[in-house]
């Protein structure tokens, strides 16, 4: 493949989603580009703010709280998975928890997938079941227990 080729292929990537520079960087490589032009690629995204990691990992840290799917450590685990460096991470975070808080998203998410759950009346089973819920996705276990606990 040629050198100048890995841009247009980092903008068709671009387009479709943003990705952070890592994401970004390992699909060039898994296209077999050279590191040279990889980096040639992700030098001119950057001064073209095409890939900005802060940005992504706040819209991925939104995105994720927005939608349920995680919180606090859950999110810290995705962003470094997808190769966004512990400070731009931990700083996406405290945004996005400023913007929704925990609590909020945790009744949200108790109306929706447990709208007629009782914890005093619940069996094992599903207190089991129901804490596990908000477990996956990143809720501290006091927050969890002290939310369902509470009749609402």
């Amino acid at each position: 493949m040629k050198e100048s080729d890995a841009l247009p292929a980092a903008l068709r990537l671009l387009t479709m989603r943003e990705h952070s520079e890592a994401e970004l960087a390992e699909r060039l490589r898994k296209k077999g580009f050279s590191p040279s032009s990889i980096e040639a690629a992700l030098q001119r995204c950057r001064d073209l703010r095409y890939v900005d990691d802060a940005r992504f990992a706040l819209e991925r840290a939104r995105s994720l709280m927005r939608s349920g799917r995680a919180v606090g450590r859950r999110i810290l685990a995705d962003l470094r998975a997808r190769g966004v460096n512990e400070a731009a991470a931990l700083a996406a975070i405290e945004e996005a928890e400023r913007e929704c808080s925990e609590e909020e998203l945790l009744a949200d998410l108790r109306r929706l997938r447990f709208p007629d759950f009782s914890y005093a009346s619940a069996d094992e089973r599903q207190r089991r079941r129901a804490v596990n819920f908000f477990l996956r996705r990143g809720f501290p276990l006091s927050l969890v227990l002290s939310f369902l606990k509470e009749e609402r």
